[in-house]
C-alpha cells in the first residue's frame, strides 16, 4: 500500500516524502517509549513453547518505519535514519526477511518520469540499508535470508509493485534484477501495458506485452507477484508462468467481497502451480473494512482449505512497531488515505476512518499473537512455521535458484 512520490520534485523532496509515506525508515532516535514493551516481547517470544524466535519469519511485504514519531513536526530529519524504537520493536516480533516496496507506484500507464523515479528509489533503498547494516541486509539469494538470521540482522527484499517501470522494454527486467529486484508485480490498482489491476474491469487480459514480461521474469528467475491483479489478469498470469508465482498480500474474496481480495478459483489455480497465498493485516478482510485478528485467522484457514498448508504465507503491508496513540494514528491515516483518494491509487474499500492494519494485533507481538490463536484452533506447529517463513522460503529457493 505504500506508495512512493511520482511528481517530479527536488530529489531532497522525494528523499522526505518517501520516507514519510512509503519505506517510513526516517525518524530522530525516539526516547525510551515502548522499551519495556518491546523488552517484555522479546522474552515472551524467547520462553515461547513454540519457539518462534527459532523461525523463520518472512514478511511477503512490510515497511520499516516508526508511526510514533511526528515527521510532519521534524521536516529536516535525516530519511535514512531508522528510530530506535522501530529497531527494538522489529528485533523483538522475531522478524526475520520483509520484502520493501521500490520503483514507482502510479495508478495508471505510462506514468511521469517513471523510469527515473524507479532508478531514483531503488538507490535510495540501497543507501538505506547501507547506512544502517548494523541491523538490515539486502537479500540477494534464499542463502542470504538464513546468513540473516543467523547474524541476527533483518533481511530486506527489494520488489516492484508496479511493472509499469518497464515501459515498452522487457529486457529492463535484468537491469532491475541485477539493481536487487527479484520480485516484479505485474500491475498495482490500475491497468498498465501488462493488463489490469483491481480498480478496473476484471475481464481485461493479460496483454501480449504481459505474456513477454512473465516469460522473462520466468528466465530471469524473478517471483511474479499478482497481489493488485484484476481476475482475468491473475488467471492468465498464472497459466502463462513456467514459475509458481505469488498472491503476496491479499485476502480472500469469499471471505470479503473486495476487487483487491482473491476468488477461490484464483487461488487454488495459483496453489495447484506451486505458488504462495499471503494473507495481508489489513480492513480488507472483513466486510465493514474494520477487520481485526479473528477475521485474519477466518482468512488463513479459508486459504488453508483452498490452497493447501505448503502454499500459505502472509504479507503484512504494515509495520511491526507498536503504537502509543491509535487515535492520532488514525487521524494520520485518514490524510494518508485522502491522498490516495485524491491520487487514484486507492482501492475500493480504503475509506477515511480506516487504519490499514489490525489494532488487535499491532505491534512486535503480532506474529506471537497469531501463533497463539492458530495454535488454540488445532492447528499443528508445523503447519504454522510453514505460514510463517517456510512455504516462502521454499518459492524463494525454486524460482530464485
Amino acid at each position: 500500500m505504500k506508495t512512493t512520490d511520482n511528481t517530479g520534485n527536488s530529489r531532497r523532496k522525494f528523499l522526505k516524502n518517501l520516507a514519510v509515506a512509503s519505506v517510513g525508515a526516517s525518524g530522530l532516535l525516539s526516547a525510551t517509549s515502548g522499551f519495556a514493551h518491546a523488552a517484555n516481547v522479546a522474552a515472551a517470544i524467547k520462553s515461547s513453547n513454540r519457539k518462534i524466535r527459532d523461525w523463520l519469519i518472512i514478511d511477503g511485504l512490510g515497511a520499516i518505519y516508526d508511526p510514533n514519531f511526528d515527521y510532519a513536526a521534524n521536516p529536516d530529519v535525516d530519511p535514512y535514519l531508522i528510530t530506535e524504537r522501530a529497531k527494538r520493536d522489529i528485533r523483538a516480533s522475531g522478524l526475520t526477511v520483509l520484502r520493501q516496496t521500490t520503483g514507482a507506484v502510479k495508478a495508471s500507464y505510462p506514468g511521469d518520469n517513471t523510469l527515473e523515479t524507479a532508478i531514483s528509489n531503488i538507490s535510495w533503498v540501497h543507501e538505506w540499508i547501507y547506512r544502517n547494516s548494523d541491523f538490515l541486509t539486502l537479500i540477494k539469494s534464499a542463502d542470504d535470508i538464513l546468513a540473516a538470521k543467523k547474524n541476527n540482522q533483518v533481511g530486506v527484499t527489494l520488489g516492484f509493485q508496479n511493472s509499469h517501470v518497464l515501459g515498452k522494454n522487457v529486457e529492463m527486467v535484468d537491469v532491475f534484477r541485477a539493481l536487487g529486484v527479484l520480485t516484479m508485480q505485474l500491475t498495482y490498482n490500475g491497468q498498465n501495458q501488462l493488463g489490469g489491476g483491481a480498480n478496473v474491469n476484471e475481464k481485461i487480459k493479460l496483454t501480449d506485452f504481459g505474456h513477454k514480461a512473465v516469460e522473462k521474469m520466468n528466465d530471469s528467475k524473478v517471483i511474479i507477484d499478482l497481489s493488485h491483479a484484476g481476475r482475468q489478469t491473475c488467471l492468465d498470469a498464472i497459466k502463462a508462468s513456467k514459475s509458481p508465482l505469488t498472491i503476496s498480500h491479499s485476502g480472500c474474496r469469499a471471505l470479503a467481497d473486495f476487487p483487491r481480495n482473491k476468488t477461490d478459483q484464483e487461488m487454488k489455480l495459483l496453489a495447484d502451480n506451486g505458488g504462495l497465498f499471503g494473507l495481508y493485516f489489513m480492513p480488507f478482510l472483513a466486510a465493514d473494512s474494520n477487520a481485526t485478528g479473528s477475521h485474519l485467522v477466518a482468512h488463513i484457514e479459508h486459504a488453508l482449505n483452498i490452497c493447501g498448508e505448503d502454499h500459505v504465507s502472509f504479507g503484512t503491508d504494515g509495520t511491526y512497531v507498536g503504537i502509543d496513540d491509535m487515535e492520532k494514528h488514525r487521524e494520520n491515516t485518514a490524510k494518508f488515505t485522502q491522498r490516495r483518494l485524491d491520487s487514484g491509487t486507492a482501492a475500493a474499500g480504503e475509506k477515511i476512518g480506516n487504519v490499514n492494519l489490525l489494532p488487535d494485533l499491532a505491534g512486535p507481538e503480532q506474529f506471537l499473537r497469531i501463533a497463539d490463536m492458530l495454535s488454540s484452533r488445532g492447528h499443528k506447529e508445523a503447519t504454522i512455521e510453514k505460514i510463517f517463513g517456510r512455504n516462502s522460503m521454499r518459492l524463494m529457493q525454486e524460482v530464485w535458484g
